[in-house]
């Protein structure tokens, strides 16, 4: 009904003006509005002007952003946008032939505080300032981390780690300084492992066990917006582990006009970053076609001694609309990256007080620290392609099919003593993933129907071999396996619109895993000779039924409440296997979680408010013993955990462009039966941020304290105390946005650990004996203060 009625109105439009000045052409200017988080702009008024005659078509977008200006006469057209709470932004020159068409997208930034119109809601000009914040229309527990954020407030070199670190009760730490090394992120008292990740919609993960690579796969350049959901989400969140929650990356968006920026960045620890950035614009018969690529270097010698890092990567991100209802997107990223990084990944205290707290490697070829004798080759690609389309009578068909490769090649040196014919290890970690996800959903005056399925296939080669760390000559495998994983999650879920105010949502999913293992022979490290036999076969097959229901009540047109139930699966890992003659029988089955939460989100001009509480019992991993009698590896669940707490959001608008960002969180992760705290769950996290945005200028000042933690000692937990630390981050940006041709030019200024603090962060225990600080205890430490200044060249040559 919604296409007759467009397609009528549209040739009303087209009669009456034909009506009313004869002589007028057949062709049309059309295009969707949109904000700076991709979503369309309903209500915005949108300007047509010829620039010969100086006629003006007016036009005002849809409920999906779309506007059209029908029965134009060819020649050069300028359009101008506008809605409230946004800056009016300018096309001009856009050539329209006799009886053309043009689509034009068009993406609105947000207005001046002092020249905003007073909005509520989504529009409030509290919440296009948030650099962090949740919608009106959520079921759960969001925070949307936007584009501004994403390209303002974090570090050129960083990675997604620092794009979810201010973001409620979440924390992670770069030990060799912000975007130099691999970091994990923790929240909720849920650690890397225990959540899905995803690039435009697609999950990425290590095949072992489902943990990620900040340094692989997608540099900061490459990502725009991020949902971040700290829950197991609905029936059709898909992902190996929606446990703890999803963390859902997406990229940047292709600008609508022709632009060229080439960056150059150095700061502290001699990182150097070079960045040459390219939108097409709209080009091809009726401007089509639109693409951006991204070509980049990374060097640094990083804050710790010899921890060397280099990284070359390219992506290209191109868009066909075959129509206003059909697009193809296609993606490919590819990163090669070298680095010194060590197999244990920190100093002991034996070191830090002897040579200070950036010691990591050592030149001194005889040394068994010497950075020589350490060092990785990590490379990766992924590529997808999407294809989705409006089907009409409102159903929409979505699916994306991808492969990605990740291959880990390490070297080490594992004695902390002396280098040997066999102290060195020679270590792969490889796969490769080809997966589709398709989505069909039907939305009516009802509600909206949502299934589809997600299916994915592995191959993964793995293996450790002691090695000649001077030679790297191998002798015995430590342990060597091949195994390939296919996953399958299909779901179906319903929102039914019950009134205009209150909506509820169920579904259920299938989360189905098979895992075919091939393990080869070893030293006894692992497995074992097997008999003599060149390797054992195993499969495993893991199945979960994943139920959710949530629901949203809107009390007015700007506060919302919602409450959720969702559950959650991870399947254990391929190390179940990594027993004595590989001695499994029957395997242990997925653990699982259960998450309840209730939440608010409140928005008026000036501020913009939300609370959530929730409360999650989740099983442990499994642990094992071996059975005296059969001698088989049986494998028993130690006991749930329960995480609960607040968490609070929100953006003040001062003025003048300045907001205060603030966000805090209190609870407890602990297991059941012992009542102690699981490991990285701080009792409670605060973030301050202060940021002026006004015109060209970006400003932010960002401070993230993550409160009293513990750490395990290998076999008691709770047992090593972290205190309270705090992350401080400042960035000044200036950013030419007007309409000439050096618009995109921009200084970036970024200084992470403004107060040079140098916590421990993060303790490996040298003994589980004892929990007294030792001098072989592996520590995590807060990287030194990081400088980088970076100059991009912008131009548009269309201008």
């Amino acid at each position: 009904m919604r296409e007759f009625l467009y397609a009528a109105g549209l040739l009303l439009l087209i009669s009456a003006s034909a009506a009313a000045q004869s002589g007028e052409g057949s062709a049309i200017i059309a295009g969707t509005v949109l904000d700076q988080t991709g979503k369309a702009i309903q209500n915005a008024s949108v300007s047509v002007k010829n620039e010969s005659s100086g006629a003006v078509h007016k036009a005002t977008s849809g409920s999906d952003g779309r506007f059209a200006a029908a029965s134009l006469p060819a020649g050069v057209y300028t359009i101008d946008a506008s809605a409230p709470g946004f800056a009016t932004t300018h096309h001009a020159a856009v050539r329209l032939a006799e009886t053309g068409s043009e689509d034009i997208p068009i993406s609105l930034e947000v207005a001046d505080a002092s020249t905003a119109v007073t909005v509520e809601g989504e529009a409030s000009v509290a919440a296009q300032l948030a650099p962090i914040g949740a919608s009106l229309e959520d079921h759960t527990a969001r925070s949307v981390i936007t584009r501004q954020f994403v390209a303002n407030f974090m570090s050129p070199v960083g990675d997604f780690t620092d794009v979810t670190q201010m973001a409620p009760g979440t924390f992670s730490v770069s030990p060799n300084g912000v975007g130099l090394g691999d970091s994990k992120t923790f929240f909720r008292g849920f650690s890397d492992g225990q959540y899905t990740m995803t690039f435009d919609g697609i999950p990425f993960e290590d095949t072992n066990s489902p943990t990620h690579h900040s340094w692989a796969f997608f540099p900061g350049q490459w990502i725009g917006a991020t949902d971040f959901d700290r829950s197991p989400g609905s029936a059709s969140t898909i992902g190996p582990t929606n446990f703890g929650g999803s963390i859902n990356l997406m990229s940047r968006d292709i600008r609508p006009d022709q632009n060229v920026r080439a960056t150059v960045g150095y700061g502290s620890f001699g990182t150097l970053l070079l960045d040459l950035g390219f939108d097409s614009g709209q080009f091809g018969k009726g401007g089509k076609s639109s693409f951006t690529i991204d070509l980049q270097q990374m060097k640094s010698d990083g804050y710790q001694t010899y921890n060397y890092q280099k990284r070359d990567a390219g992506s290209l991100k191109y868009q066909y609309k075959f129509s206003d209802r059909t697009t193809v997107t296609v993606f490919g990223g590819i990163i090669d990256l070298w680095t010194n990084t060590p197999n244990t990944k920190g100093p002991t205290r034996a070191q830090v007080a002897l040579f200070g707290d950036n010691f990591l490697l050592s030149g001194d070829p005889n040394s068994p620290f010497y950075y020589g004798l350490n060092f990785y080759h990590v490379q990766s690609d992924f590529a997808y392609i999407g294809f989705k389309s409006d089907l009409g009578n409102g159903w929409t068909f979505d699916t994306k099919a991808y492969m990605y490769r990740y291959w880990n090649k390490q070297n080490y040196d594992n004695s902390t003593t002396a280098i040997t014919a066999t102290s060195g290890v020679d270590k792969l970690n490889g796969y490769t993933k080809a997966g589709d996800i398709l989505t069909l959903s039907h939305e009516s005056r009802l509600g909206v129907l949502r299934t589809g399925a997600w299916y994915e296939w592995a191959y993964t080669d793995r293996y450790q071999i002691l090695s000649n760390p001077r030679t790297w000559v191998n002798s015995t495998p430590n342990f060597h396996e091949r195994f390939i994983t296919q996953s399958v999650q299909p779901f179906a879920e319903y929102e039914y619109r019950v009134t205009r105010r209150l909506s509820l949502m169920a579904g259920i999913k299938s989360a189905y895993y098979n895992m075919a293992l091939n393990q080869f022979a070893d030293n006894g490290k692992t497995v074992g000779n097997l008999g003599g036999a060149a390797f054992v076969s195993h499969r495993a097959g893991y199945n979960s039924w994943l139920p959710s229901v949530s629901a949203n009540y809107k009390l007015k047109s700007n506060w919302s409440a919602y409450a959720q139930f969702g559950t959650g699966s991870v399947i254990p890992p391929s190390s179940v296997f990594d027993v004595k003659n590989a001695a499994v029988l029957t395997t242990p089955k997925p653990t699982t979680v259960k998450t309840y939460q209730v939440g608010s989100v409140w928005k008026i001009n000036r501020l913009v408010l939300d609370a959530d509480a929730y409360y999650s019992r989740f099983q442990n991993a499994y642990t094992s013993y071996i059975d005296p009698v059969t001698t088989e590896a049986v494998y028993t669940r130690p006991g749930d955990s329960i995480t609960k707490g607040v968490e609070v959001e929100g953006t003040f608008l001062v003025g003048g462009g300045v907001s205060l960002y603030f966000n805090g969180t209190a609870g407890n992760a602990k297991y059941v039966t012992s009542g102690l705290w699981v490991a990285n769950a701080p009792k409670n996290t605060g973030t301050l941020g202060l940021t002026w945005q006004r015109r060209s200028w970006d400003v932010g000042f960002f401070d993230k304290r993550i409160g009293e933690l513990y750490n395990d000692n290998g076999t008691a937990n709770q047992a090593v105390l972290i205190d309270p630390f705090h992350i401080t981050n400042m960035f000044i940006n200036y950013t030419l946005k007007d309409r000439s041709r050096f618009q995109e030019t921009k200084i970036r200024l970024s200084i992470n650990n403004v107060f040079d603090q140098h916590n421990i962060v993060g303790i490996t225990p040298a003994t589980t004996a004892s929990n007294l600080a030792a001098p072989g205890d592996v520590l995590t430490l807060l990287p030194g203060r990081s400088i980088m200044l970076s100059v991009t060249a912008g131009l548009s040559p269309r201008r």
